[in-house]
Order: C-alpha cells, then structure tokens, then sequence
C-alpha cells in the first residue's frame, strides 16, 4: 500500500496589526526587520508592550532602541484546531528581559521545548506592507 504526499499547507494569514502615533517607530523598524523596544530614561529598563509611559516606575522619558532579537521559549501552545493553518502561539523571553507574545515559525512544533532559543523573523502581514516579528529556533 502506498500513501500519497501531503498536499503542501496554506499560508498563515498574518492580520495587519493596527498602527498609533506611539508605536509608529516600532512599526518602522520591523519595516527594516529590526525589533525595537521602549527603554525608560529614569529606571533604565526596556520594557512591553510599547508605551510612552514607563509601566515599571511611571516615567514619561522613554526612548526607542534596538533589540539584540534574540530570546528564549517561556511558554508555549501549538494552535491545530483554529483555522486551516495550524500554528505557534508563544511566550517569549527575550534577552533584555521583557516577555512578549508572538508566534514560532518554520519549525517542527513538535520538537519545541520550553527554554529553547529563538531569534526574531519577520513576517509579512496580509496588507503586504506591514512586517511582523515573529520568532523560529536557533
């Protein structure tokens, strides 16, 4: 008996995520497939989601800087019954220390594991524009 190949798998569609005037930067660069975080002038600490206001000591100085990209598996879910396209929604925890949700792409879900590194990908949403991070393995 013989089995005939899996038929190739849709694409995710990526949702264009919604832009403000406070996260315009942000935007920008993942446009450059760079990951920006907002750093805080008075306690020194990056922190997310992006906001002008420090969410750790209240601080309106905040400013923009680069993200070394790199982190770790927090947590993790392998979404199959959604929709058509099964998927990776994720915890992670990125080297400078803040944790942010995103999904791990182009891998074997099943071989994932919880402290596995990562580093940031871009995706292209569906207004095929707009780039998103998403993260694969090392």
């Amino acid at each position: 008996m013989t089995t005939s190949p899996k038929p190739p798998q849709a694409a995710r569609v990526i949702q264009a995520p919604q832009q403000y005037p406070d996260n315009l930067e942000f935007w920008a660069g993942t446009a450059v497939g760079v990951l920006r975080l907002r750093y805080c002038a008075s306690c020194a600490r990056p922190h997310w989601y992006p906001r002008p206001q420090c969410p750790l000591c209240m601080g309106d100085q905040t400013c923009w800087k680069d993200a070394s990209g790199l982190g770790r598996i927090y947590s993790f879910s392998v979404c199959r019954r959604v929709g058509p396209v099964p998927y990776v929604i994720a915890y992670v925890r990125l080297d400078e220390g803040v944790t942010m949700l995103s999904n791990i792409v182009d891998c074997d879900f099943e071989s994932l594991r919880i402290g596995d590194r990562l580093r940031v990908v871009m995706q292209t949403s569906e207004d095929g524009a707009t780039r998103v991070p998403m993260f694969m393995p090392v």
